[in-house]
């Protein structure tokens, strides 16, 4: 029980597997979490080629009785939590007048209240341990983009609650980050389930408009995306460092997007002010 133990969530493929693998490889204890345990292979697999051990569990963020077994059951068979690494997320494409008030609702139950259900659980044992909370965000909970209204909603919500969680755990030992990836190359473009030339077709008026994000996200992805490793190197970043910057962005692309929103792209600004406010 002496290395330091992590928890990750949507471990099954891209930033989650690679920040899992990364994790154990310099030396912590690592959790690897997700929803549906048969789709562990490529996890198990990469952990293999690695030369590293994965506690693989299963925790459905949006079912609080999976988040609590699996916290406590992390902390009950390994002595203690130092770290929360929240990655699991769900995409979404599309605009509120082609869809329905319920479809939102689902995207903020995946991206925002899971975060928020699994920082809850994790919470008391990170105090104990004076440990991280990491979230991996994305550039869409800086800026919003067009088609990504419900992805942006819950990433923006996702945002604020960790600026306003920050200043008032960081006075109890915990360090809050939140990882702001852009494009990346993983299966979650595709994990969405969407015919881009269906959803073209059956947009209506929205068509044109549609056509045109298309042709632009598929371009961006084309030509700036990252490795799903490069990302997850950012996220161990922040898990090690002696003292992580609040946002960070995984890559000079990502920070020259937000930057167009945030004149202050590692959050210390917005910190101190906060921060204040506790005397």
């Amino acid at each position: 029980m002496s290395s330091k133990v992590a928890l990750i969530t949507g471990t099954s493929s891209g930033i989650g597997l690679e920040t899992a693998v990364a994790t154990a490889r310099a030396g912590w204890t690592t959790v690897a979490t997700l929803r549906d345990p048969d789709r562990a292979d490529a996890l198990r697999d990469a952990a293999d080629r690695a030369g590293v051990t994965l506690d693989i569990r299963r925790l459905d963020v949006t079912d609080p009785a999976s988040v609590t077994a699996a916290v406590q059951g992390a902390v009950a068979d390994h002595g203690r939590l130092d770290a929360l690494i929240n990655n699991a997320g769900a995409g979404h494409v599309g605009t509120i007048e082609n869809e329905t008030v319920e479809d939102v609702r689902r995207v903020m139950e995946v991206n925002f209240f899971g975060v928020v259900q699994t920082a809850k659980a994790a919470l008391p044992h990170l105090r104990a341990s004076g440990g991280r909370l990491i979230t991996v965000t994305s550039v869409g909970g800086v800026v919003g983009q067009p088609f990504n209204e419900a992805y942006c909603a819950a990433k923006f919500a996702v945002e604020g609650f960790m600026e306003s969680l920050a200043p008032v755990v960081g006075r109890l030992g915990v360090a809050v980050s939140v990882i702001e990836p852009g494009a990346v190359a993983t299966e979650f473009v595709s994990n969405i389930g969407l015919d881009p030339a269906q959803m073209i077709a059956a947009a209506g008026d929205y068509a044109p408009l549609l056509q045109s994000y298309a042709t632009r996200t598929q371009g961006q992805f084309a030509t700036s995306a990252q490795t799903p490793a490069q990302a997850a190197a950012t996220v161990l970043e922040a898990l090690t460092s002696e003292h992580p910057a609040f946002r960070i962005q995984t890559s000079e692309w990502a920070t020259s997007f937000t930057g167009t929103k945030l004149a202050d792209n590692d959050g210390s600004a917005v910190l101190a002010m906060t921060g204040a406010y506790l005397g």
